[in-house]
């Protein structure tokens, strides 16, 4: 299944979602229309570019393997939120900017005119458009903080963007001053006709996938405090599922199974080995029952996803990095190295912060000693060793160059999963002894706001280009139509 998915890079989904918003832009400059001025003209492409954007979010959301391969969920979720940001001021600053010719000459007309636009029938879609894009951002931004059940506000999320869009092309076709009719009108048509789509096959075709082809939960044993393993097999008419060490899927079970109640998690497996299996931490609402769950009962995967694989980047050597449940996609790495005698060098660094919350750890000292491969591992905790080969201490840059050592740095890949304030704080050592900033790989289960590594910070640096990118193209279309 993977192989056969064509991924884009960075670069060419920058640029594809530059024409998404071009598109549009160029389109209107083909139409006739009544003399402006050009804040009208910059409102005007402000609101065409913000229509566009919002209708590429729902494709831009981590379940399109052609759109979030390359780059990692985690990395695609980063410029999801990022865009949402500058849409909402997009739609925000549309009505701003019609009146700003009227309020340099008569302010109180300005106000009048503005509460007209908010208030009239003939612009209550987009008002309501608006309303549904600040709920939505909004909410978004304080989902940790906010008494909803995660599946809830996914249902929440998933509403509020079909009635910021709906609205939004509502309000294009029936009052825009480009879009009533002619190719730009067309254009909105097929863009609506491309969200019922992205909405079909998420919600339609791949709620009948997961009936269609059920697996079943095999076997769930304890790995470590509150860790659990689950070991999950396709049901008979059930075809395996090919896929690559560090992958993950989303999983449902019983009579969960729908799109909107499944959640993420790494394979911590080997294709070699039937089946999957997955290691699960009891960490919310849904996997705090994880160990609960029945054998035998239904599961749907939907999968594989992602680029955390040995495959993607085929590195010399390979640094492996695993904080708490990190270790889940390291483990099936591990797993597939050993069942596939690979002897590249690898050394592997495993961080807890108690003792027994380092799962599978019988497992990884018999590969380690067995000899299968050229491997060297570190066990850490904060909290003092129970055992004669586990360190006390974090993963500091001192730590780090002894693991190095011996491996050239820029010839070896470092894949670390763990929790935020870990990955940024070892990436940044990673490239302070010497590691190019793409041989660092990581994924991410959680997120600090107020870390982030350089490498985020320069992520974050091109995603804001893209936004300024947007932004000439909204002053060239007022320049251009002026």
């Amino acid at each position: 299944m993977h192989s056969a998915i064509p991924r884009l890079s960075g670069n060419q989904l920058a640029l594809a979602y530059l024409l998404a918003a071009a598109v549009p832009l160029t389109l209107a400059l083909t139409q006739s229309v009544a003399r402006g001025h050009a804040w009208e003209y910059a409102a005007a492409a402000l609101g065409l570019v913000a229509l566009a954007g919002m209708a590429v979010q729902f494709v831009t959301s981590g379940r399109f393997e052609a759109v979030s391969g390359k780059l990692g969920i985690d990395k695609i979720m980063s410029f999801h939120k990022i865009a949402a940001w500058w849409l909402l001021l997009g739609v925000l600053a549309h009505p701003l900017l019609y009146v700003v010719p009227t309020w340099t000459a008569d302010p109180d007309l300005a106000w009048m005119r503005l509460e007209f636009y908010l208030s009239d029938p003939a612009y209550r879609s987009g008002v309501v458009a608006l309303g549904a894009m600040l709920l939505l951002v909004i909410s978004s931004a304080l989902r940790e903080r906010l008494p909803l059940p995660y599946e809830a506000w996914r249902a929440t999320h998933v509403v509020l963007a079909l009635v910021s869009v709906g609205g939004g092309l509502h309000h294009a076709l029936a009052v825009g001053r480009f879009s009533i009719d002619g190719p730009v009108a067309m254009f909105w048509w097929l863009l609506g006709a491309g969200v019922v789509a992205v909405m079909v096959t998420l919600y339609g075709w791949r709620w009948w996938h997961l009936h269609r082809h059920p697996w079943r939960l095999a076997a769930v044993e304890k790995r470590a405090d509150r860790m659990w393993e689950l070991d999950i097999q396709p049901q008979p008419g059930t075809p395996p599922m090919p896929y690559h060490a560090g992958q993950f899927v989303w999983m449902t079970d019983r009579g969960r199974r729908f799109p909107l109640m499944d959640h993420p998690f790494s394979i911590a497996d080997s294709p070699e080995r039937p089946g999957l299996s997955l290691l699960i931490k009891e960490a919310g609402d849904y996997t705090n029952q994880i160990g609960a769950l029945p054998e035998g009962c239904t599961i749907g995967i939907d999968g594989p996803y992602g680029e955390f694989t040995l495959e993607a980047h085929d590195p010399a050597a390979v640094l492996l990095i695993g904080g708490g449940v990190g270790i889940a996609p390291i483990l099936g790495i591990l797993r597939d190295m050993a069942a596939r005698g690979d002897r590249r060098p690898v050394r592997l660094v495993y961080a807890a912060g108690h003792p027994e919350n380092l799962a599978n750890l019988e497992e990884i000292r018999q590969i380690a000693a067995s000899g299968a491969l050229n491997l060297k591992l570190w066990l850490l905790t904060e909290d003092p060793p129970t055992a004669p080969d586990m360190h006390q201490g974090i993963l500091s840059p001192e730590r780090l160059r002894e693991v190095l050592q011996g491996l050239d740095p820029k010839t070896t890949k470092a894949m670390m999963c763990g929790p935020g304030p870990m990955v940024v704080a070892v990436s940044d050592a990673l490239l302070d002894l010497g590691m190019p900033m793409a041989n660092v790989v990581y994924e991410r289960f959680d997120y600090s706001g107020s870390m982030r590594s350089r490498q985020d910070r320069a992520r974050t640096r091109a995603f804001v280009s893209v936004g300024a990118a947007l932004g000439v193209l909204v002053a060239g279309f007022a320049f251009l139509a002026g």
